[in-house]
């Protein structure tokens, strides 16, 4: 039986092996393929986060910008499309989105997708979309 491989030899750098890839033969099966290459892409996945802007003390919010957040650095784009940044660290953005002369807050909240609440028919967003 042959050793399946791991995804520990799944390059995520293609300078090698793109000039000599047609003359390789297969390294798995297509199941076992598409499986190492989903755990790695979990392994990689930047992590997700808004910006949020505060009023006032809790008077209300929104989501001012998503990001992602990558081992090395943030990358982050603001709700209008008018802003984008490459940061070292995603709370290196909270300065562009606060004002303190009009009450605005800013904070990070990581993204839970176990946070994520249903929708139902009186929702606003439900009806845009039908």
């Amino acid at each position: 039986m042959t050793a399946q491989p791991s995804k520990n030899e799944i390059s995520t750098k293609s300078e090698s092996i793109t000039a000599n890839a047609a003359s390789r033969q297969p390294m798995c099966d297509e199941p076992t393929f598409v499986r190492i290459l989903a755990e790695t892409v979990a392994d990689e996945a930047p992590r997700l986060f808004a910006v949020v802007q505060e009023y006032g003390e809790r008077v209300d919010a929104r989501i001012a910008a998503w990001g992602f957040a990558f081992p090395d650095h943030t990358e982050l784009v603001s709700t209008d499309r008018t802003c984008r940044m490459v940061l070292d660290k995603p709370e290196n953005a909270l300065r562009g989105f606060r004002n303190h002369a009009d009450h605005i807050s800013a904070r990070i909240i990581w993204h839970d997708p176990t946070m994520a609440t249903a929708l139902n028919d009186d929702d606003e967003s439900s009806q845009e979309s039908g």
